[in-house]
């Protein structure tokens, strides 16, 4: 058998060894593709990544200031924010809204994001 093919799982015939694809140009092209979505397209992680660096690096910027100027900086609607915020930084969110009296003092507050 040669090096650069491997039996299928269900034993039909051959399948090239992925490696082989790599220096081909549509491989690259592919792979480049892949990298300019990813800089795109933000997953939660990297959202509250970036939410998180604007807050640190700005002193006197809130939460709420760093998504709307994030939002604002990026083109990206606000309303589709939301599925991008996890947890914990809701959770800064909404201590953050408390402390400025957007919300009240309760256990049972509810941001609507």
């Amino acid at each position: 058998m040669e090096l650069d093919k491997k039996i299928r799982k269900d034993g039909k015939g051959s399948v090239r060894n992925p490696s082989f694809f790599k220096n081909s140009p549509k491989y690259e092209e592919e792979n480049e593709l892949e990298k300019v979505l990813e800089s795109k397209f933000y997953s939660s992680s990297k959202f509250a990544q970036e939410i998180e660096e604007l807050v640190k690096d700005n002193e006197y910027m809130t939460y709420i200031d760093a998504i709307i100027h994030f939002c604002e900086k990026n083109k990206i609607d606000l309303e589709s924010v939301p599925k991008l915020i996890p947890k914990p930084l809701k959770e800064k969110i909404k201590y953050e809204a408390t402390e400025l009296n957007f919300l009240k003092r309760s256990s049972r507050a509810k941001l609507p994001i």
